[in-house]
């Protein structure tokens, strides 16, 4: 959705607002540099968000217990079980398995919905960043990752795949939809793809993974519940929420056109009802986000659009680093 006023105050914009609206391939790709100082795993730092209680559903890769034995000779004594051997009266010692790489699904959302910021970028754009930075990080770390990527004129499905195989082409798809969003076109924002999008993702996702959810979650209702109830029940589900401050807080900007597609409509933002009913659209909608998570145990990472997207991350998952070579440098994607 977005605003266009009859006077045109849209080209007073900042000379950067192309880039505010788009993403280009060549900045996911610079954002590589970036994608250090957050995890998604449970151990996480004091601070981050993901700590508690939320921290115990985030199952993350590490080693699994298979069988409790008799020591051998060549054993490592730390894996002794000294209970179990007091017990039994002769040294038993556990043994663990690694737990295989485990699969990361990207669901970005690239709807109309998304098309819509105030400042610094569009959530669309927010959308990407985090897509691509959680793509990066998932393979530096050694697991798979893959993503649906979908708007109203396209969907597409990548497989999680090993080490960066599928970022080059999780990076291409979500640039070329973002690319194709455009402000008052044919067609209409349509909440059902939301729903369609987490069906796919129980096909690719069966059990023991990890869905993120990049969206402003327009459109979720009852049936949205279901289908996140249904993936949780076998895999880790994370929400990130990606918002703009105006949609909580719509400014006085006198009277304006609001067009969705090929629909216009002017509105006086001066009207009180009308900021107020905006207002408590945007709560009602975080709100049962809130809700959901809180009642299913889901972690929920809110991103804004008026601030650097890794410095969120960070803050979010509580971990502080030092720049690395190529943000020292200014190159911050």
């Amino acid at each position: 959705m977005t605003m266009d006023e009859p006077k045109r105050w849209q080209r007073k914009a900042p000379s950067d607002g192309a880039a505010r609206a788009y993403v280009t391939l060549d900045a996911l790709q610079r954002l590589r540099h970036r994608a250090r100082g957050f995890s998604f795993l449970p151990r996480q730092p004091v601070h981050s968000i993901l700590t508690g209680r939320h921290a115990s559903r985030l199952r993350g890769r590490g080693l699994n217990f298979e069988e409790l034995r008799r020591y051998v000779e060549g054993d490592d004594i730390r894996t002794i079980d000294w209970p179990a051997t007091a017990r039994l009266g002769s040294p038993y010692v556990r043994v663990y398995t690694e737990e295989r790489d485990r699969s990361v699904l990207l669901l970005v959302d690239q709807r109309l919905s998304m098309f819509f910021g105030s400042r610094r970028a569009m959530k669309s754009v927010a959308a990407a960043e985090v897509a691509a930075l959680s793509a990066w990080r998932v393979t530096s770390l050694g697991d798979r990752v893959g993503a649906i990527v979908f708007s109203e004129s396209e969907v597409t499905e990548i497989r999680p795949q090993a080490r960066s195989g599928a970022v080059p082409r999780i990076l291409e798809t979500v640039v070329r939809q973002n690319r194709a969003l455009r402000a008052g076109g044919e067609t209409l924002a349509d909440p059902v793809l939301f729903n369609d999008a987490l069906r796919r993702a129980i096909r690719l996702l069966p059990h023991d993974g990890l869905l993120c959810l990049i969206t402003d979650s327009f459109g979720a209702d009852d049936e949205t519940v279901r289908l996140v109830t249904r993936i949780a029940a076998h895999n880790d589900v994370l929400t990130v929420f990606i918002h703009d401050p105006m949609e909580a807080a719509l400014p006085d900007m006198g009277r304006v056109v609001v067009a969705e597609g090929p629909r216009q409509i002017e509105v006086d933002t001066a009207a009180r009802g009308l900021l107020d009913r905006f207002a408590a659209g945007f709560a009602e909608r975080r709100a049962r986000i809130a809700g959901f998570a809180r009642d299913h145990a889901i972690p929920v990472l809110p991103i804004a659009t008026d601030h650097d997207v890794v410095d969120q991350l960070r803050d979010l998952l509580g971990h502080r680093v030092a720049p690395s070579a190529a943000e020292r440098r200014g190159v911050r994607g």
